[in-house]
């Protein structure tokens, strides 16, 4: 191996629990970084690892065609912590056998730990753990010491001893795991010797000098649409490269009420930066005009944003790179990974949806960073809380929160009903707590009463939901007086609208936008 780096690979073998696990490893000031289990020895020996962390999968080891691992990656010479299957790897590839447990172990356990003496260093004698597996150790291999135990599974932790190889049957990244966050930790800096440095302030000074090496005295344009990732990485390259950066914000009509001018107001005036508007809304509603299946709308919006963009691009001399706030989840999520039992294609993401003869060169100084961890940068940066805490906001923007064809009309009643919507979540103090709260409009009319005259308007459908990384997520009881106080501001004050009903729904079986 070269010389060692401050950083974890965690290898995927199809875990719901993988980001969850860099996340975890993040926590520690150590920098994580996800691969596929069929990477090879030797391109995990160009990324000089401090350590490798094999994680869960659902596979059976034993089974034909389950998820193997390459011997030599035991031979670099780094800690290899096993997880779940990462564990049950390990005996099946060292020489062990694992077979079909007489008793599976799902849910909560308690585990005793038998040694202290480094992954499980000041952890107390007993814990609550998090279990989740059918299979169990049936024949270990040489040289392999217990470390903890539970009442179904003799081997709950292991180590191969001389070759700092480690294995634990439970999940310790998931919060039902009692002190799992200080087992990583031991794993990180007390077995690889890391030291901590990853934090986001020695980000902020990395990223600052790696974006001037390579943006030159070239200019660099940046798709601004007023969320989280493109706003913080706007402030993250204009402190790098102050005026060579130049914001380019479309309005294309269906944004959320007062956002062009609460971006300009922020962005050019607070910031100084270079900002572009495009007042695009006529082109974008007369393209949609009568379309109301989604996909076709999301197809759409995405073409017609495309040549908007590319036209204001082409006045701005020697553009060069373009900028994304692309995050490591999309990167993750978006790129088809060869032998990635959970890679999966999102094509709505920003690294999905780049046309093949694009003539700029890319720039996506946060593609290495996790939501939370944007955040932190954004805060560093002086961005206001508002934005940094902002929830997450669908590209197709308010066209899937409309059922239906648009017009201009009925988006200006889903907008001010929005507005009315988060206001009281915001002032009930839940808008931080939850995932997303938003309205929807319904092309439907029904009929009501107002004073004394009969009314026939559109439904309003209310949507709150909590969730940690958007793949599944439940819907929150809201207090009923809360709920009260919208639905009475959205009728009386959003002319159009005579009902509002709330929708009840998880994910799955149903998604969190309707469209």
């Amino acid at each position: 191996m070269s010389a060692k780096s401050e950083t974890i690979l965690v290898l995927d073998f199809g875990s719901q629990y993988s980001q969850l696990i860099a996340r975890r490893i993040r926590e520690c000031n150590v920098y994580s970084k996800v691969m596929p289990f069929s990477t090879s020895p030797e391109t995990i020996r160009t990324e000089a690892p401090a350590g490798i962390i094999l994680s869960g999968g659902p596979a059976s080891v034993y089974e034909p065609g389950a998820p193997q691992i390459d011997p030599g990656i035991f031979e670099l010479g780094v800690p290899v912590l096993g997880i779940c299957y990462g564990m049950q790897l390990i005996i099946h590839t060292l020489g062990g056998q694992v077979a079909p447990g007489s008793a599976r172990e799902y849910g909560r356990a308690v585990m005793n730990i038998t040694d202290h003496s480094d992954l499980f260093k000041d952890v107390s004698a007993s814990l609550k753990v998090w279990m989740s597996h059918g299979d169990k150790v049936v024949k270990t291999p040489d040289g392999i010491k217990c470390l903890a135990r539970t009442t179904n599974t003799e081997y709950a932790a292991i180590r191969i001893e001389g070759r700092r190889i480690y294995g634990i049957q439970f999940h310790p990244e998931v919060v039902h795991s009692e002190e799992g966050s200080r087992i990583i930790a031991n794993f990180c800096r007390r077995i690889c010797g890391c030291n901590g440095s990853w934090t986001m302030s020695s980000f902020i000074e990395r990223t600052i000098t790696e974006i001037r090496e390579k943006a030159g005295a070239n200019q660099v344009i940046l798709g601004l649409s007023g969320g989280v990732d493109s706003s913080v990485a706007a402030a993250l390259i204009h402190k790098a490269i102050g005026k060579q950066l130049t914001c380019i914000f479309v309005d294309n009509g269906l944004l959320r009420k007062n956002e062009r001018p609460r971006v300009e107001e922020l962005f050019a005036r607070n910031f100084q930066m270079n900002l572009v508007t495009v007042d695009a809304t006529n082109r974008f509603l007369d393209k949609l005009a009568g379309v109301d299946e989604p996909e076709a709308k999301r197809k759409i919006i995405g073409h017609e944003f495309v040549q908007v963009f590319d036209d204001a691009a082409a006045t701005i001399p020697n553009a060069v790179f373009l900028a994304q706030g692309t995050t490591y989840p999309d990167v993750i999520e978006s790129v088809p990974i060869n032998g990635n039992p959970s890679a999966m294609i999102k094509s709505h993401h920003n690294v999905g949806g780049l046309p093949k003869d694009m003539k700029f060169k890319l720039l996506e100084p946060l593609s290495a960073l996790f939501k939370d961890e944007v955040r932190e940068v954004g805060r560093q940066l002086g961005l206001p809380e508002d934005v940094v805490m902002r929830q997450p906001f669908p590209g197709p923007a308010l066209a899937v929160r409309h059922l239906g064809a648009v017009s201009k009309r009925t988006l200006d009643i889903l907008r001010e009903a929005d507005a009315v919507m988060v206001e009281e979540v915001k002032a009930a103090g839940f808008y931080y707590k939850t995932w997303q709260a938003f309205a929807i409009f319904l092309p439907i009319r029904t009929v009501g009463v107002m004073g004394d005259l009969r009314t026939y308007d559109y439904v309003i459908a209310l949507r709150v939901v909590e969730s940690s990384d958007g793949m599944t997520a439940d819907w929150v009881d809201l207090p009923d007086e809360l709920l009260r106080r919208i639905s009475n501001r959205i009728i009386n004050e959003v002319r159009g609208v005579n009902r509002v009903v709330y929708d009840i729904t998880s994910k799955p079986p149903g998604t969190i936008e309707w469209e």
